[in-house]
């Protein structure tokens, strides 16, 4: 979202609770814009300014701050200095969540005391992120408050594995991490060690398009955490390797979970013990975790891998599959098998129009199919459109209308969704819609 940041938008907002302006793209047209909060304003409980890419005025920050008693939440831009955080910790010691700015200074014995004690001052605290540029000296800082946090987000941090071992060493209650690949299976050995209330776990490349790894991160840490994490209930994990004996005992470890995302970052990867693909393994993960309610697949990945999930995966509400499958037989048995089904997303995977319209009625159950760079043809499309004419089919092709081209000819990426409402009409050019009245297409 590209937001145009006008401050005069600001001054009528007395009863502003929340401003959020995450995930946005903000310009700036007025200048110091934080300053157009009125003095007697005090109503705000959240403020996030992550998105930011320049200098805010530190001085009204501080001001609306320090008068907001309800404030909960605060995340800052890389621009505020580390130096300036212990004066807004003071002023709001009630925060449960916060974002850092840079976390990056001249190592100086004062603002590293200011700093820890205004930490230890923040007894709600909660929920840290944030942490860019990291000077590791200043880590310890943070220590005082970290028995008590529930979420570490450090997925923007290149914080090295020794420094993050210290630092999850001291979060015996943490339940969410989300951390780069930096922590490498050792500091994944110390966090399945400390953190017995673990519940949610991702773990994020810092080099993906990197020919070789760049750090010492394989299965085992995964393993470990398995291990030592009895209530972790949901993974999101980058690795360049993976085995399925290792699939399996996770599994074993952890039946409770209920969102398993694996993502190996070279497509087509196979068990790298066995060379064999890992359809057991993630066969066990369908079989032994019951309550699973999310799954992403990699790795390479036969037909077979469908049918288990088919079979065992009742309850599984949302799959996503890449580089995977030998025909249209592993899309038979995930439409035909799943009966909870409702959001699927397939990049680059054989499957075309057999399964896609002997299940056409299994859609109607669902949210949501999306497939790219399969081998859907634009006649399957228009057939399905007919067929199903409570569902919006759409065709998106920017080479061009698919109407131009043979039927048979395969088609870049199609969007079926549920609606009541009918076909939409805001499509950007290169959208086609397969309504059931050829009245109602764009072309």
């Amino acid at each position: 979202m590209v937001f145009i940041f006008a401050s005069c938008f600001l001054v009528p907002c007395r009863n502003l609770r929340e401003l959020d302006l995450g995930e946005s793209e903000v310009e700036d047209l007025s200048g110091h814009w934080l300053s157009r909060f009125p003095d007697n304003y005090t109503s705000m409980v959240s403020l996030n300014i992550a998105c930011l890419g320049w200098e805010v005025s530190f001085s009204a920050l501080e001001r609306l701050v320090g008068r907001c008693p309800n404030l909960r939440t605060l995340r800052l831009n890389r621009a505020v200095p580390l130096d300036k955080l212990a004066n807004l910790l003071c002023r709001a010691p009630q925060l449960v969540e916060l974002g850092t700015g840079a976390y990056s200074s001249e190592l100086r014995p004062d603002v590293f005391s200011n700093l820890s004690g205004a930490f230890s001052g923040c007894k709600e605290l909660k929920s840290l992120s944030g942490f860019w540029d990291v000077v590791p000296g200043y880590l310890p800082a943070v220590y005082p408050i970290c028995s008590k946090l529930k979420s570490l987000n450090l997925s923007y941090a290149t914080i090295q594995s020794p420094e993050l071992i210290k630092l999850v060493s001291q979060c015996q209650n943490l339940q969410r991490l989300w951390v780069l690949d930096y922590i490498e299976d050792a500091g994944l050995d110390a966090l399945a060690a400390s953190c017995k209330d673990l519940r949610e776990l991702r773990v994020f490349p810092s080099d993906p398009f990197g020919q070789e790894p760049n750090v010492p991160l394989t299965e085992q840490g995964l393993v470990s955490v398995s291990e030592g994490c009895p209530k972790l209930q949901s993974v999101l994990y980058f690795c360049r390797q993976m085995s399925n004996a290792a699939l399996m005992t996770i599994a074993r470890n952890r039946p409770n979970m209920t969102r398993f995302r694996l993502c190996i970052i070279e497509p087509h990867t196979p068990d790298y013990l066995t060379l064999q693909p890992l359809d057991v393994g993630f066969g066990a993960i369908v079989e032994h975790c019951k309550d699973l309610r999310r799954l992403s697949l990699s790795g390479l990945l036969t037909d077979r891998v469908f049918e288990y999930i088919g079979t065992h995966a009742k309850k599984l509400e949302m799959l996503s599959v890449a580089f995977a499958g030998e025909s249209d037989l592993g899309l038979h048995h995930i439409l035909s098998g799943c009966d909870n089904l409702r959001k699927l997303e397939i990049r680059d995977c054989p499957f075309g129009d057999k399964a896609l319209l002997a299940n056409a009625a299994k859609l109607e159950t669902m949210r949501s199919l999306w497939m790219s760079s399969c081998s859907v043809s634009f006649g399957a499309c228009k057939l399905l459109g007919q067929k199903m004419p409570g569902l919006n089919v759409e065709v998106i092709d920017e080479r061009g209308p698919p109407d131009l081209r043979p039927e048979s000819c395969p088609i870049d990426k199609l969007y079926v969704y549920r609606t009541v409402s009918g076909p939409r009409f805001d499509m950007p050019g290169f959208v086609w819609t397969m309504a059931e009245n050829p009245a109602l297409r764009l072309s």
